[in-house]
């Protein structure tokens, strides 16, 4: 009901299709039914589709999350305001819904967000506290930054709100190609992993999903492999929108019984943002181009396979560096 903060802990395992579903009428016409778009590579060993969400209104597959939230959120919002903590697409999104629906909205980022996103939160209207990663991390993990008590904290991923919309682009997935073999997604905190698997299972549960992480930071793989949710040393990389310093308790319970976990290195990731742009013409960041990444180098296995971009919100020179051949 409008007003009501639905916790995460009120709902174990997978998303309820019921949630999604009501989702999508929630935000019908707020953001863009993505299509598929086939991979232009003769040569794959799968057949590769795109699912391009850096085509949505801030670049980003977040605004379906962050449209379900605030429409959840009711006038509770619009009275306190909101805030989040974001590398920039969570931050963007947020920024964007607040000023379609007039609510004060606060982001914190981390002091090394790209430009390109902290330049499009200020375009959208919001106030920005900029400050350490590890700082930024604590209110993941906490889920409150004490100056900003008083206003209506999203969570930018463990959020049944942010993950039941997110789970609508799983319900396309299916709708586009109802024998889908695999779906591969950028793993970040697991709010969009989590929602779209939980769609895709409830209807097809012999697709498989899987999760792919950056080797530079791979908090779900080792936590597969120690069998519980761990905390890692992560290494700062241009691939910004994914790779935390671990999976939070919470998400672990329900990434355990939904995803398969895959690494994919810098290189990979850079050149299928390369491919990406030479043969699509689709603009990915580094998060987004990680499961084109796992797909094209068999990581995601054979059959027919989705690619979530998840967004292209991507600095121009570190671009540049891609397409000429290096890695930022």
């Amino acid at each position: 009901m409008p007003g009501k903060t639905v916790a995460t802990s009120e709902v174990r395992g997978p998303i309820p299709l019921k949630l999604i579903e009501e989702a999508r009428e929630r935000i019908k016409g707020k953001v863009l039914r993505t299509p598929l778009v086939r991979l232009n590579v003769d040569d794959a060993s799968a057949e590769i589709f795109l699912k391009p969400e850096n085509l949505q209104p801030t670049g980003s597959f977040k605004v379906r999350g962050v449209s379900n939230a605030i429409a959840l959120a009711g006038p509770d919002a619009r009275k306190r305001g909101v805030y989040t903590c974001s590398a920039g697409n969570m931050a963007q999104a947020l920024a964007w819904q607040a000023r379609q629906n007039k609510i004060p909205c606060t982001v914190i980022v981390p002091d090394n967000a790209p430009q390109t996103k902290l330049e499009a939160i200020k375009r959208f209207g919001a106030k920005t506290i900029q400050a350490s990663f590890d700082e930024v991390w604590n209110i993941v993990v906490t889920h409150r930054y004490p100056p900003l008590d008083g206003s209506v904290f999203i969570h930018p991923f463990a959020d049944i709100r942010m993950m039941a919309g997110n789970g609508t682009a799983g319900l396309e997935i299916l709708e586009d190609l109802p024998d889908v073999d695999s779906v591969v997604i950028p793993f970040g905190g697991g709010g969009l992993s989590v929602g779209i698997a939980s769609a895709i299972r409830a209807k097809r549960p012999q697709t498989r999903i899987y999760a792919v992480e950056p080797e530079t930071a791979a908090p779900l793989s080792a936590s597969f492999a120690a069998g519980s949710a761990k905390e890692i040393e992560r290494t700062p990389s241009f691939v910004d929108g994914i790779g935390g310093k671990s999976v939070l308790p919470e998400m672990w319970e329900r990434a355990r019984i939904l995803l398969l976990p895959r690494v994919v290195s810098l290189s990979e990731i850079a050149a299928a943002i390369k491919l990406l742009i030479e043969r699509n013409r689709v603009v990915a960041e580094g998060a987004g181009a990680a499961s084109v990444a796992a797909a094209t180098t068999g990581k995601a296995g054979s059959g027919k396979i989705v690619c979530i971009v998840s967004g292209g919100n991507i600095d121009s020179s570190k671009l540049v560096k891609i397409l000429a051949g290096g890695i930022p």
